[in-house]
């Protein structure tokens, strides 16, 4: 029994400058960045691709960004979003700390997370522990969805760190598959084809 599942990065989000006169920490406000006009227009052409026809099950990350690209996808197929937090990006934390542990680092912040799983800003969340939480969230959509086609809308890191199941990384901490680089762009597509609980193969889709 063949069982697809899409993985959707959102599309791109609004830049915003300025002083926030604001009470709420980082992470209330990185839940509550909106997409660009360019995301909603990606989110729309996405929604179009054949290959998100005739999907069974949505879920989105609670994240705005993720549920503004996540609504084309529901429209086009009449179907309900289900939200879970499980599809959350990860919890950076305390800016400072993250600023700190970046310097004279010569990989990108999220590879710099995979090359120390463990490592976590004040408050923020390991890459060991967003690839837990995110990976028995997957193992049971997997399990109830068996023969079905379902779409998750979250975030690069998260997808990245979830594909690290299956994707072995090179020494530029990028995910490998078969010797091809997979690559998360904004937005982007990345299905996944089960026979049962195996997996059979993982495609990047062109959004």
């Amino acid at each position: 029994m063949e069982t697809v599942i899409y993985l959707v990065k959102h599309a791109d989000e609004l830049k915003e400058n300025g002083i926030k006169n604001t009470k709420e920490s980082t992470q209330m406000m990185n839940e509550k960045f909106i997409l660009s006009v360019k995301g909603e227009e990606q989110s729309k052409q996405l929604s179009e691709n054949p290959e998100l026809d005739k999907i069974d099950v949505l879920w989105s990350s609670s994240y705005a960004r993720a549920k503004a690209t996540a609504k084309y996808i529901a429209y086009r197929n009449n179907i309900v979003m289900n939200i879970d937090s499980s599809l959350n990006e990860r919890k950076l934390g305390n800016l400072e700390d993250l600023a700190e542990w970046m310097k004279n680092k010569s990989f990108g912040v999220v590879q710099a997370y995979l090359s120390d799983r463990k490592w976590k800003a004040r408050e923020g969340e390991s890459c060991e522990e967003a690839t837990k939480r995110v990976t028995e969230f997957f193992q049971k959509i997997l399990k109830e969805n068996m023969g079905k086609r379902v779409v998750l809308v979250s975030h690069g890191a998260l997808i990245t760190f979830l594909l690290t199941n299956w994707c072995d990384l090179n020494e530029k901490m990028q995910l490998v598959y078969h010797q091809k680089v997979i690559e998360i762009k904004e937005p982007s597509i990345t299905k996944l084809t089960f026979n049962q609980q195996e997996l059979v193969e993982i495609e990047t889709i062109d959004p």
